[in-house]
C-alpha cells in the first residue's frame, strides 16, 4: 500500500519529520527562508494527500480545485486568514491550526515589545552604536513607566489572557474589550470589561490581540488613535491588517499617541523604507511572536500529528 503524500511548504528540521516518515511520504520545499513559489505549490498539491503550510501560502479556491487528493491542510499558525476555509470544507478538506502551544511564548513577546517600546530599548542601543553617548543627563532617553499603568487589551482570547496575567506582575490595572465577556478571567486575573471607546480613553498601553475578520479589518483607524491618550503606546501582535497603517503613521508623527510596538504589518515582509521604519518612536519586529525554538518545534509537531490523524481516519487535535 502506498504511503500518503504530504507536501511541506518550507524546509523543516529533519529531526521533526523523521518520526513520521515511516507512514507518510514527505516531500518538501528545500528553502528555509524563501516561500515556495505559487507555480511549484500548484504542481505539488496535485499529488498531495496532506499539506503543511505557512501563513505565506494562499490556500484559495484555485489551489483547492487543483488538489484533488487533498484531505488535510495543517497551517503552522493560530491564524488562518490565508486559507479559504469554507471552500475547503465544501471539498471535504480538513483545516487545522496550532492554538494553545504558542500562547505563552507569544504573550512573552508582546510584553517584551511593550517594554522595549516604553523604555526606548532599541533606540538606546542604537544610540550607543552610533557613539552618541558622551555624558549622563537626567532625561537622557527617558521613556515611560510600565508599573501601575493601565493596560487595555483588545481581544481577550488565550493570548490576551496570557498578556493580562503578565501585566498583573507589574501591578497594572487590566481593561479588556472582547466580543463576549470573560467572567472567569475577570475574576481570576482580575480584569475589567470595558467598551472599546472607554478602553481607548483610559489605557496607557493598548494591545491588539484580535483575529483578522471583516469586522476587525482596519479596526485601529484614525478615530481610534485620536481617542487614545497622547501619552499612550500602541502594541500590535495580532495581524497587520487590523491597523490602518497610514493613520498610525500620522498619529505617531503628530504626537496623537506616544509610540508603537509592532510585530505584524499589512504587507509582510516590511521593507526598510516603509514609513513606520523611519520613526524613532516605533519598534518593528519581523513577525516573531511565537519564535522560540521550543514553541516552533511544538507547532511543527502539532501540524504533523494533525495530518497523521487524518491520514489514519481519526479526528485531528485542532481542527477548525
Amino acid at each position: 500500500m502506498n504511503k500518503p503524500v504530504i507536501y511541506v511548504t518550507r524546509k523543516l528540521p529533519e529531526e521533526r519529520l523523521e518520526p513520521y516518515r515511516e507512514h507518510m511520504e514527505i516531500r518538501m520545499w528545500e528553502e528555509t527562508d524563501t516561500p515556495v513559489s505559487r507555480e511549484v505549490l500548484l504542481k505539488e498539491v496535485k499529488e498531495a494527500d496532506g499539506l503543511l503550510c505557512m501563513l505565506s501560502e494562499k490556500i484559495d479556491h484555485e489551489l483547492l480545485d487543483a488538489a484533488s487528493r487533498l484531505q488535510v491542510v495543517a497551517n503552522l499558525a493560530v491564524g488562518y486568514d490565508n486559507i479559504d476555509v469554507e471552500t475547503a470544507k465544501q471539498k471535504g478538506v480538513t483545516v487545522t491550526n496550532t492554538p494553545d502551544v504558542l500562547t505563552e511564548t507569544t504573550a512573552d513577546l508582546a510584553f517584551a515589545l511593550l517594554m522595549a517600546t516604553a523604555r526606548r530599548v532599541v533606540e538606546a542601543s542604537e544610540y550607543i552604536e552610533a557613539d552618541q553617548w558622551q555624558n549622563w543627563s537626567p532625561y537622557l532617553l527617558a521613556g515611560s513607566d510600565i508599573h501601575h499603568k493601565t493596560i487595555g487589551i483588545v481581544g481577550m482570547g488565550r493570548i490576551g489572557e496570557a498578556v493580562a496575567r503578565r501585566a498583573r506582575g507589574f501591578a497594572m490595572p487590566v481593561l479588556y474589550h472582547n466580543r463576549s465577556r470573560k467572567y472567569q478571567a475577570e475574576a481570576e486575573i482580575p480584569a475589567t470589561y470595558a467598551e472599546l471607546e472607554t478602553l481607548l480613553e483610559e489605557s496607557d498601553y493598548v494591545v491588539s490581540v484580535v483575529p483578522l475578520t471583516k469586522e476587525t479589518k482596519q479596526l485601529f483607524d484614525e478615530s481610534v488613535f485620536r481617542r487614545m491618550k497622547k501619552s499612550a503606546i500602541f502594541i500590535n501582535i495580532s495581524r497587520g491588517a487590523v491597523v490602518d497603517e497610514e493613520a498610525l503613521v500620522t498619529a505617531l508623527e503628530n504626537g496623537e499617541i506616544k509610540a508603537a510596538g509592532l510585530d505584524v504589518f499589512t504587507e509582510e515582509p516590511i521593507r526598510s523604507d516603509h514609513p513606520l521604519m523611519q520613526l524613532d518612536n516605533t519598534v518593528c519586529l519581523p513577525h516573531i511572536g511565537s519564535a522560540s525554538t521550543e514553541t516552533r518545534s511544538a507547532m511543527i509537531d502539532l501540524c504533523l500529528d494533525n495530518i497523521s490523524a487524518v491520514m489514519e481516519g481519526k479526528a485531528p487535535k485542532t481542527a477548525l
